[in-house]
């Protein structure tokens, strides 16, 4: 066990994810148990640089593990992609006598600190939150599942007045560069079709069917917002080809990142959370926390920045249901 870590700081980075609190509890927790501090950095690496702070009781955060965002508050920092940003930051910790770094964020947050780590010498550990799953060295992400349930929710409520209607609706969900959002989604809603960034096939399939749709049933289109032919794009084309429909266009929005975590995401929080403690303990640095088949799985910085794939079931999934 390292002997040397007294005092631990813990942020949230990047967009925010459900399920963060839960993490920042089980942080608390475990580090209360081994007899070490932990401290919440606010807005992630921008109160890294301004040393704005605040303590993790646990038995505050005990009673916000069912909400959603988070109460270390997040930010994108332009100040800490410059070096001199980076050096303000290293001289915070060095001031407040900080051990260890647990960070909680997407690809963005692990890239800075990989640049961080070439100044700074002292242990990151790193937790992956995202909505958009997009990470390598894990299965899921935090708030990935919270995401897709609200999604499903809201999917469902769409098909409702799409049926009432006779309506072609053109349903985009978040995914940057990810489509597991929309595929997630997409399938167990039974949508008629499936667009993401991941495959080149999906917009000839729709095309396909919906130039022949005549019916009164719904017609529902997921898109993911990263998917190269775009809600308005999409929309066009299908007129083109089909210009009797009545269609609509309904873009889901930041409501998904919103909303109390699922039971999923808060055990997985919880999870991490202990899991990141006791690897620093343990004397690991510069990786992250994941979750592979389901089993507590460790990956390099620089693997982790590496986009996580739609795999090949999905992708057969993905074409067998979209024609």
């Amino acid at each position: 066990m390292n002997q040397s870590i007294k005092h631990i700081g813990v942020f949230t980075s990047g967009g925010d994810s459900p399920g963060m609190n839960a993490v920042l509890y089980a942080i608390a927790k475990a580090a209360e148990a081994n007899g070490i501090k932990a401290t919440g950095i606010r807005k992630g690496y921008e109160g890294l640089i301004d040393g704005d702070f605040m303590s993790l009781e646990t038995h505050q955060l005990q009673k916000l593990v069912h909400k959603g965002g988070t109460i270390l508050k997040t930010a994108r920092s332009k100040r800490f992609m410059e070096l001199e940003g980076r050096k303000k930051a290293l001289q915070t910790l060095k001031i407040n006598n900080i051990d260890a770094l647990i960070a909680i964020g997407g690809d963005g947050t692990f890239r800075g600190l990989l640049a961080f780590s070439e100044i700074c010498d002292i242990p990151f550990i790193g937790i992956p939150g995202t909505i958009d799953n997009d990470i390598s060295g894990t299965d899921y992400t935090l708030g990935f599942d919270s995401a897709v349930n609200t999604a499903i929710e809201n999917i469902d409520k769409i098909r409702d007045t799409a049926e009432s209607h006779n309506r072609v609706f053109v349903i985009e969900l978040m995914g940057r560069d990810s489509g597991y959002i929309a595929i997630h989604s997409g399938l167990v809603v039974g949508a008629d079709a499936i667009l993401i960034p991941e495959s080149g096939r999906d917009f000839i399939y729709l095309l396909n069917k919906v130039k022949s749709y005549d019916s009164e049933d719904a017609f529902l289109i997921v898109v993911s917002e990263g998917d190269e032919i775009g809600a308005e794009l999409l929309a066009s084309k299908i007129n083109e080809v089909n210009s009797s429909v009545d269609l609509r266009i309904t873009r889901l929005g930041h409501v998904q990142r919103g909303g109390n975590p699922s039971a999923l995401d808060r055990m997985l929080g919880i999870r991490f959370g202990v899991a990141a403690v006791e690897q620093l303990l343990n004397g690991n640095k510069n990786k992250m926390v994941g979750l592979l088949n389901n089993e507590l799985y460790l990956t390099p910085f620089e693997e982790v920045v590496k986009q996580h794939q739609v795999n090949d079931e999905l992708q057969k999934l993905l074409e067998l249901f979209g024609k």
